[in-house]
């Protein structure tokens, strides 16, 4: 690993000792590529994850937009099936990227579609 990730790893781990998901409250992940961007719903007391959504779903590749706009939709969709699922409450994990941009994007929509965190 070069020293950017592994930097990035460091900064995972930290926040990881600090936050966990449950079943009431699961734990909304971000992984940021260079192309596309995914969101995980995850309970991590049962180890399973519960919802996910990406950039790579047919209906947000359709959309011809920038990514920062395909990463609010990202959230828009995650933050309707943690609705669906009943679950209005979780905990935000930026997986050691920085609250900007992309992972900013995502967050803004997972609120605008009802999460609360």
């Amino acid at each position: 690993m070069n020293n950017k990730t592994s930097a990035r790893q460091k900064i995972r781990y930290r926040i990881r000792k600090k936050i966990s998901g449950t079943a009431a409250k699961p734990r909304l992940t971000v992984f940021r590529s260079n192309t596309d961007i995914y969101a995980q719903l995850i309970d991590d007391v049962n180890g399973v994850t519960l919802a996910a959504a990406s950039s790579r779903q047919k209906d947000i590749t359709a959309v011809k937009a920038p990514k920062v706009s395909k990463s609010k939709l990202v959230g828009e969709v995650i933050g309707r099936k943690a609705v669906d699922l009943g679950i209005k409450q979780v905990v935000f994990d930026r997986s050691g990227y920085v609250y900007h941009g992309r992972v900013k994007a995502v967050a803004e929509g997972a609120r605008e579609a009802g999460l609360d965190f």
